[in-house]
């Protein structure tokens, strides 16, 4: 054993290190000379904070290149709503005398964003719950320009809007085709989330096809875990091409929007806003919508059973509407539809999304069970009505019209059609009718939505008598 010489060993290379630690410190510390230092053979030291711009002589991977053509044809929307103030004292004379200046209304603003998709008409895609109910909309530019947009129409029940801006010089973006989307696929959400200004963030696909999220309308979202908060609503979903492939639409968070994102984000697939942005623009700015022309219920493990199906599920038809889409098909109460042009049919809520994304001559292909049997029938859709108007359909509801109840409604489990407006002085008026009502059941029949609404009438019923919900209150209304 030598002791020494090892000690004298690690005491020597403790000092150098100790030396050359001090010597580097005060390198890095000292400022800059005129005459580097020279340096230490083999030994680079980078400027901190910064890649290099290539590893082992390839180039890094950057989304900047991509973005620099994207951003600008994403814009920020501002909507301004004036809202009356309902004051329990404003109409009373002494209250008024006290405090003459009480507001009496006042100005609601949000923001969001839009995607410029044609920039020679000056089309910008966003959401209706963006625009919805705003007296005002402008919208700024990437470039800081800020211009009034015109209000082309919007289709609530799939949440896209549409807007013209008259404005030179504009980018857009080109559509990709987003029926090729796949799981995994790289993306990139572009948007104003808060109001704070344009941020971009990224993911991946996490998946497509997604529904049955409760008062969002019909579904086929694409899902994915680039951040999306509130104020990217309407902004792009682009892929790595720079292409839009989806309209940024809502996040998902059990403590509610306001508490940001957690990877749960939604964007309405390309192909479904194009449809719409199409039907918008053709039929002056609504949409136009097929259906089958059926009722249907979902399947219980007993009534499974007693159809000989080999699992509850499907949509079971209660009812066809005599002219229809599904008359002419041959589909007949009892059938149970378990698929529509390939996509599963789980129950009613999945049929009627289904109905919904589909337009006006589109042909399905039906998936059906008869008395155990398989069978495929294929229907041509019709076209769906918008409104009634009551007097068609009883004189006691003479000056009121029905609709077909929100979709977002429907999905919260409600079901029925809503009063779209009631005439001053008309008889419906006067049986205490009043717009935005939901007529949830009533004594002339049963019915789920407008189609059978109105079938329940094919003979009017003696006493009239509606169940209406009416805000947050539920009762029972007789029409004389």
């Amino acid at each position: 054993m030598r002791p020494l010489p090892t000690l004298l060993t690690l005491a020597l290379a403790a000092a150098f290190g100790g030396f050359a630690a001090t010597a580097i410190r005060e390198g890095l510390e000292a400022p800059a000379q005129a005459a580097p230092p020279p340096a230490i053979p083999s030994v680079t030291v980078p400027a901190a904070a910064a890649l290099p711009a290539s590893v082992v002589g390839q180039q890094l991977p950057s989304l900047a290149p991509m973005l620099q053509r994207v951003t600008p044809a994403v814009v920020s929307v501002h909507t301004k709503q004036t809202v009356r103030i309902r004051n329990p004292f404003a109409n009373d004379p002494i209250f008024r005398r006290m405090f003459p200046n009480i507001p009496q209304e006042r100005i609601n603003e949000s923001l969001g964003s839009g995607v410029i998709i044609d920039a020679k008409n000056g089309y910008v895609l966003t959401n209706h719950h963006v625009i919805e109910g705003a007296d005002e909309v402008s919208v700024t530019l990437a470039d800081g320009r800020t211009v009034k947009a015109d209000f082309i129409g919007s289709d609530p029940d799939t949440d896209v809007a549409l807007m013209r801006i008259p404005a030179q010089n504009l980018s857009a973006i080109s559509l990709a085709d987003s029926d090729a989307l796949r799981v995994g696929d790289f993306v990139v959400a572009v948007g104003n989330p808060f109001g704070i200004g344009q941020t971009v963030t990224s993911g991946i696909v996490s998946a497509v096809g997604r529904s049955g999220l409760r008062g969002l309308g019909y579904q086929n979202f694409i899902q994915t875990d680039a951040s999306i908060n509130p104020g990217n609503s309407g902004g792009a979903l682009v892929n790595l091409n720079g292409e839009l492939i989806g309209i940024n639409t809502a996040s998902f968070n059990p403590q509610g929007s306001m508490a940001g994102n957690i990877g749960l984000g939604f964007a309405i697939p390309v192909n479904l806003a194009r449809n719409i942005k199409d039907q918008l623009i053709a039929n002056n700015g609504v949409v136009r919508r097929g259906t089958l022309g059926l009722e249907s219920q979902d399947v219980t493990p007993q009534l499974a059973a007693a159809l000989k199906l080999a699992e509850p599920r499907g949509a079971l038809v209660s009812r066809v509407f005599a002219g229809s889409a599904a008359a002419a098909a041959g589909l007949r109460a009892g059938d149970v539809i378990l698929a529509a042009n390939g996509q599963r049919v789980d129950g009613r809520d999945a049929l009627r999304n289904f109905e919904g994304l589909q337009s006006i001559g589109s042909k399905i292909a039906l998936d059906v069970r008869r008395d155990g049997q398989a069978l495929q029938l294929n229907a041509t859709l019709r076209e769906q009505p918008r409104s009634l108007a009551g007097a068609d359909l009883d004189p006691r509801l003479a000056g009121a019209s029905f609709g077909e109840l929100p979709e977002r409604l429907r999905q919260s489990g409600l079901s029925g059609v809503v009063v779209e407006s009631v005439a001053r002085g008309s008889r419906a008026e006067a049986n205490d009718l009043r717009k935005d009502d939901i007529i949830l059941a009533a004594s002339s029949g049963n019915f789920d939505d407008l189609p059978g609404f109105r079938a329940s009438f094919t003979r009017a019923p003696a006493q009239l008598l509606l169940r209406v919900q009416r805000g947050n209150n539920v009762g029972n209304l007789a029409l004389r």
